[in-house]
């Protein structure tokens, strides 16, 4: 099965070659310019990957982004941006995006950052007999990517439950930081590299109500996931 990918770019001329280069590649790509048409658009194709040029009319890239993230947390998502600042960065990241890509970019850039983020992870621990995993107060439903603290249940997005259990997989010891980049993301760039200080952030904040539970940051080296 051919790998579908829904292409959001305004600029006419761009688009036609990136699109072109990579049906030649192999590729199904359907291309819209206007991010207020991205939402219906992606309900109707079902893109194996999504590569969204942040500055759109009607709807930028993140608001699309967001909208994409709330109905589907796992398909991935690759911006393509002319922006710099760490904070867009790091606001992309927060919304699910999977990488980044700098214009102008080159067709084999392209192309291997869009088979990094189609990569499935691996090295994960295996599914529980049980249906859940208890970390302290939690139980972690993996399969649906749900954490129950008892009265409420929290949706994890796919790279939040990647990591999780990568965590508590290797619960009590320390896990290199480029391990994880490598396991769930494929590569340690530093885009997946403020991805990754994303998703810990937003970890903690999830696990925060148990005092006995702590992701302790070992500087130079990675993390460790501490169940006490």
């Amino acid at each position: 099965m051919k790998t579908r990918i829904l292409y959001v770019e305004d600029e006419p001329s761009l688009g036609k070659i990136v699109k072109e280069s990579l049906q030649r590649r192999g590729f199904e790509v359907v291309m819209e310019t206007d991010g207020a048409n991205v939402l219906a658009l992606f309900k109707q194709i079902n893109p194996t990957v999504c590569v969204l040029d942040i500055m759109l009319p009607n709807k930028d890239g993140f608001e699309v982004a967001e909208e994409i993230r709330a109905i589907d947390p796992n398909v991935p998502i690759l911006f393509l941006t002319a922006k710099t600042q760490t904070e867009d960065l790091v606001k992309g990241f927060t919304l699910g995006g999977n990488d980044y890509i700098r214009k102008p970019f080159s067709m084999e850039e392209l192309i291997v950052r869009i088979d990094n983020v189609l990569r499935k992870p691996t090295g994960t621990i295996a599914p529980s007999s049980t249906d859940h995993i208890s970390i302290g107060k939690f139980r972690f439903y993996a399969n649906r990517q749900v954490l129950f603290n008892g009265r409420e249940e929290k949706k994890l997005s796919y790279k939040e439950s990647e990591l999780l259990k990568l965590l508590y997989e290797k619960r009590n010891g320390i896990i290199d930081r480029k391990d994880i980049l490598d396991l769930l993301w494929g590569h340690d760039s530093f885009f997946n590299s403020r991805n990754l200080d994303v998703y810990i952030t937003r970890l903690r904040v999830h696990l925060k109500e148990d005092e006995n539970l702590q992701i302790l940051t070992i500087k130079g080296i990675g993390y460790r996931f501490v169940l006490a």
